[in-house]
């Protein structure tokens, strides 16, 4: 079967997020067609689960939460995945899909994947994801076919301008085509995107279990071709208040959150509900809410959407069903604190902020 989407990445974040999103779209014969899934880490330790995903029976993906204060559970399967492949053992066949199928390629590579490996090339099958993305770009250009969209789903500002650069750059160095490389920045589609959705368990050998709110804005652009019509797919012309929504309203509270729970020594299995079940915790967020997270918006014009979206992280945080445990969160918490709280302070200046900044002094 031809698979016009291929997705790098067998994450349980994408199972309950683009995977489910094309099945639910073709069955409503919304969506471009099914998906080929390529791991790119070669770690033997999943190889179970390249099988499974795409087993004819498809894999559950249950949705349980919070909608409007009710609690919901729905079990779902997914069946848009018809194919897995791996790069350490099936180049050849994802070299061969890619430049024969694809029409969209995502990709959500984790938080290192554009990093680069030293000693790297397109000579074989390179180590690095953007070494593997470019070998398969030259292939299809060499190939002669139509360009494609890129749609990267790594949480990095302005991901598809980033990748667009790195695969550029990489291009003028290990492969000194000047027709590629324009073909590269003026023909591929590489587009910003931003992807929203808590999911906090894995489901054995495949499957996820996620909380019911999702997004995955699209920044507009000439050219783009979508991988399905979904409710939770925007296309936006700007993706600015979005990722500023999530950074610094639902990710800025997550670091508060891991700050309370730092300096109070609470417990090692505590999770957000819980922590928020304590009424002393849940003002003091509430306050910084209200009294400079939702101000500096309103300096932006974004007042009315960062209410909206303070209640729903609210909702979000509540759900009874997830146990998403503080000390995850509180990984990396130094980074984390100068990239969303100080970097709320210095997109608002003049916006009093005394809490956070007692926070971001510490």
């Amino acid at each position: 079967m031809t698979t016009p989407i291929l997705q790098f990445g067998t994450s349980r974040f994408l199972q309950a997020h683009a995977d489910l999103f094309v099945s639910e779209a073709m069955e409503a014969g919304k969506a471009l067609g099914p998906i080929t899934i390529v791991q790119t880490s070669g770690d033997p330790a999943r190889a179970g689960r390249i099988g499974a995903l795409s087993a004819t029976e498809g894999f559950p993906v249950i949705i349980r939460g919070l909608e409007d204060g009710q609690p919901v559970e729905r079990a779902l399967r997914v069946r848009s995945v018809v194919r897995s492949l791996s790069t350490s053992s099936d180049w050849a066949e994802v070299k061969r899909v890619f430049v024969e199928e694809a029409r969209v390629v995502i990709s959500n590579t984790g938080d290192t994947g554009y990093s680069l490996l030293d000693g790297d090339s397109v000579d074989g099958v390179p180590r690095s994801f953007p070494m593997k993305l470019l070998a398969l770009l030259h292939a299809r250009f060499r190939g002669g076919r139509m360009p494609l969209t890129i749609l990267p789903c790594e949480l990095v500002s302005r991901n598809g301008e980033v990748l667009q650069q790195l695969l550029v750059e990489l291009a003028s160095r290990h492969t000194p085509d000047a027709t590629f490389v324009s073909w590269l920045s003026e023909r591929v589609i590489w587009a910003n995107t931003l992807v929203d959705r808590i999911v906090s368990e894995p489901i054995e050998p495949a499957g996820a279990i996620a909380e019911p709110y999702a997004i995955w804005a699209i920044e507009r652009q000439s050219g783009l071709t979508l991988p399905c019509e979904h409710p939770c797919i925007k296309v936006v012309d700007d993706l600015t208040p979005y990722a500023r929504l999530k950074l610094h309203i639902l990710n800025l509270g997550h670091t508060l959150l891991a700050d309370r729970w730092l300096k109070d020594g609470r417990s090692e299995m505590e999770c957000v509900k819980d922590i928020l079940a304590d009424q002393a915790v849940r003002e003091d967020l509430m306050t910084i809410y209200r009294e400079e997270v939702v101000p500096g918006f309103q300096m932006h014009g974004f007042g009315a959407e960062a209410e909206a979206y303070v209640a729903t992280t609210l909702e979000r945080f509540a759900n009874p069903y997830l146990d998403h445990r503080l000390r995850d969160i509180a990984g990396n918490h130094a980074q984390k604190i100068v990239r969303r709280l100080v970097g709320f302070q210095d997109w608002c200046p003049g916006v009093s902020m005394p809490r956070l900044s007692a926070i971001a002094g510490r």
